[in-house]
């Protein structure tokens, strides 16, 4: 479509700041960015929606301005809710390097204008390809009629002969064709959003093309619309937290005409994607409430007054009160200057969908059902989710329902550690159910300790729960790392240095027998050893260290050194 086009579509509320000559130039997409370098995400031709939040004094305008044009960018759309009237210094800037500049009425939202430019460059293009497209829209934009992203996926695969998924950061399944051969299974899916965030970190153009045995894949990501994405500078912002396609063929093989149709399908799923954010406000300000009052040490009277205004929202029908379940989530980068809350949040709102990740019996219409019992609040780096549960028979106490933390994360610590590379770390932890709002504050302190627990461990993502806060894990994380390290070479490494020479397997042996409580027996039976053989290797640990295990203290240093190597 001509640029002129849109300037004469008085909907879109677009002024003409400068370009007057230029206006015959072709748009061939849209794209909304805040970064102050977008070239990796632009291919030529398009639209650029900014709200100027890159913009930090007069300075900046001029070389975002010179990346655009060499990037082959059409037109600079920016908007007006944020600043007021265009700054003149980005006007100048675009007359310098001949780039027609428009002005957004704040009243104007940008996926209005990227599902009108979508739908005309579709149509201008690619012809039969443009009605599928506007099927698409309609069966998306017709509310709980419409089949959501599910009926995209169908039309894709009748109109166009192609398989494809709508996959959260983590690899669950949000949409897919109900036609059209096997589904896709959970550890290819995994696999591809672990591919999908590491492509991404890198900075890599999309789509990003995987093989997976003899099938390629090509991803597209399905990022958010509106003026939410004009405020991320970062791509650490939104990675964990934006959908991806996952079409079923090479797109390094198509024709530029269908690539463009495939990023304007992953624009028309991202208004369901924005519509379903939104849908979480209210859960949000519920856990907010509720977290602020038990912080706060309100009266147990007062956070259950605030429970059963929460409780018909999340689990809506059940007629007792539920348990509840707190779980508390960190996520640091390194240099400190990106909030984790944000992050945090969405990602215990993608995580908690499904509490048994992976485990059989749990359907994607469950996960959904349970998405929409969560509500997760955030402050600072961490995020709280308020997670209710059925209220339990009486002979049971909940200790032993809900969600289990070393369970908790297993299908999805792949594609998560992608997708933080090696400047991020995530970590939670997990309370016992309680049943009532006495117990909340409880809760909350020890799903923190559990988190403390799970950050003193290794790795980019770790999670503990209240099972583990035995009372030696509840000293270990506080010991400082250059003591820990210190007291377990002192006592684990003339052993380990002994194994390297010998083949001796003494640190086998003495964790065996450690678990065995001491007992001779049992430690050379699981060992398939003779008792002679075990009394010669303990003696052999003894002597290289200078201990004793016939006593207590003893005992309790080398399993201490032990759980802390």
């Amino acid at each position: 479509m001509r640029l002129r086009a849109l300037l004469d579509t008085d909907a879109l509320g677009l002024r003409l700041l400068g370009g007057q000559d230029e206006l015959d130039r072709t748009v061939r997409g849209v794209m909304t960015t805040d970064l102050r370098d977008p070239s990796r995400y632009l291919s030529g031709g398009e639209l650029v929606l900014t709200g100027l939040a890159w913009r930090h004094d007069a300075t900046d305008s001029e070389p975002f301005v010179r990346i655009l044009v060499g990037a082959g960018v059409t037109a600079l759309a920016a908007g007006e809710a944020e600043l007021g009237d265009v700054p003149e210094d980005l006007v100048v800037a675009c007359a310098v390097h001949r780039l027609p500049l428009l002005a957004v009425n704040e009243s104007v939202a940008f996926a209005t204008i990227t599902e009108h430019v979508v739908r005309q460059v579709s149509g201008e293009r690619a012809g039969d390809l443009a009605a599928v497209v506007d099927r698409h829209r309609r069966m998306m934009t017709s509310g709980p009629a419409g089949g959501g992203p599910d009926v995209v996926l169908d039309l894709l695969g009748s109109d166009l002969d192609l398989r494809a998924w709508v996959l959260s950061p983590t690899g669950r399944l949000v949409a897919g064709p109900k036609v059209g051969g096997p589904a896709l299974p959970a550890d290819v899916r995994a696999g591809l959003a672990a591919e999908h965030l590491a492509a991404t970190r890198a900075g890599r153009r999309a789509p990003h093309r995987v093989a997976v045995g003899p099938t390629t894949y090509s991803l597209f990501p399905v990022r958010n619309t509106g003026r939410t994405a004009a405020a991320v500078r970062d791509t650490r912002e939104t990675v964990l937290s934006e959908w991806l396609l996952a079409v079923e063929a090479d797109a390094g093989e198509w024709a530029e005409e269908r690539l463009d149709l495939l990023y304007g399908v992953t624009q028309l799923i991202a208004v369901e994607r924005d519509r379903r954010e939104a849908a979480r406000t209210v859960r949000r300000r519920l856990a907010q409430e509720v977290l602020e009052l038990v912080q706060a040490g309100a009266a147990p009277a007062e956070i259950a007054a605030r429970l059963r205004v929460a409780a018909p929202v999340l689990l809506p029908g059940l007629g007792a009160a539920p348990h509840w379940q707190v779980v508390v989530a960190r996520v640091e980068w390194d240099g400190g200057e990106i909030e984790g809350g944000p992050v945090a949040q969405a990602l215990l709102e993608e995580i908690l969908v499904d509490p048994s990740p992976g485990s059989p019996g749990h359907s994607q219409s469950a996960g959904a059902e349970h998405s929409d019992r969560i509500a997760v609040a955030h402050t600072g780096d961490e995020a709280v989710a308020l997670v209710p549960l059925p209220a339990v028979s009486a002979e049971h106490d909940g200790s032993e329902s809900g969600i289990l933390a070393d369970t908790l994360l297993q299908s999805v610590r792949d594609p998560l550690t992608a997708g933080l590379n090696d400047d991020g770390r995530l970590t939670l932890g997990v309370s016992a159910a309680v049943h009532s709002a006495e117990g909340l504050r409880g809760a909350l302190e020890e799903a923190r300790h559990a988190r403390r627990v799970a950050a003193a461990r290794p790795g980019r993502v770790c999670a503990a729960g209240h099972q583990e806060l035995a009372s030696h894990v509840l000293l270990l994380p506080f010991v400082p790392d250059d003591v820990r390290r210190a007291f377990t070479a002192r006592l684990l490494d003339p052993l380990r240095d002994y194994d390297r020479r010998h083949r001796a397997e003494l640190i086998p042996t003495l964790e065996a027998f450690l678990d065995c409580d001491g007992s001779w027996t049992r430690c050379a039976t699981r060992l398939h050893l003779h008792v002679n053989t075990l009394r010669y290797r303990v003696g052999r640990i003894e002597q290289l260290t200078s201990r004793d295990l016939s006593r207590l203290e003893d005992k309790l240093d080398f399993f201490l050194a032990l759980r802390m190597s």
